[in-house]
């Protein structure tokens, strides 16, 4: 069955996005906790319910992009921050391999183990293409292994093998900080786009 649109807003009609938190979690809340600069170009790619764009949002960030396939998620994500529209605030609802502005800051919640694993190649070449030289691909990665899938998990030597032609690694660790459900399956990654 392929990923797509009507994939996805089938999952998001019937709630059954598994991995859903409910609410921005630990590691991302805390690295956007540090960012001072609030003008900084972000893109949330799959943004799913956007828990980490509300709390950019709250946080003060003025210059952020949501994308997903999903066009039933990128309605209700519309009504929903209706308010920020047109006020720092963009939502593109499309493929993100079709995608063609550069940011400052990728953040990674998600969006990776939703795909189809023979995607993994082009997401890191298109997560290089999309960053300004400098820019930062931050957040989390799944550390271990699932049936079937998505969600699609993997290892930090596959993701190290994966992203050292296209990122300077500063972190890729188990995190420290995950919520519970999570604890132990989890990579903080903050990974510094090479010229």
């Amino acid at each position: 069955m392929p990923l797509d649109d009507n994939y996805w807003s089938n999952r998001y009609s019937n709630q059954t996005a598994a991995w859903d938190t409910g609410a921005i979690t630990t590691p991302l809340k805390n690295y956007i906790d540090q960012v001072t600069n609030k003008e900084i170009k972000v893109l949330i790619p799959g943004c799913g319910n956007s828990y980490e764009a509300a709390y950019l949002l709250q946080k003060g960030f003025t210059n952020i992009t949501l994308i997903d396939i999903s066009t039933i998620l990128c309605e209700k994500l519309s009504i929903q921050f209706d308010e920020y529209l047109q006020k720092g605030l963009q939502i593109t609802c499309g493929d993100f391999f079709e995608h063609h502005v550069l940011y400052d800051l990728v953040i990674e919640q998600t969006f990776f183990c939703a795909l189809d694993p023979v995607l993994r190649n082009r997401y890191a070449a298109k997560m290089h293409q999309l960053l300004k030289p400098g820019g930062k691909l931050v957040g989390v990665l799944f550390n271990r292994i699932f049936e079937g899938g998505p969600p699609f998990g993997g290892s930090e030597s596959e993701y190290k093998e994966l992203f050292q032609p296209y990122f300077t690694i500063e972190i890729m660790e188990p995190c420290y900080n995950s919520i519970a459900p999570r604890s132990g399956a989890e990579i903080f990654i903050k990974m510094v786009n090479k010229l």
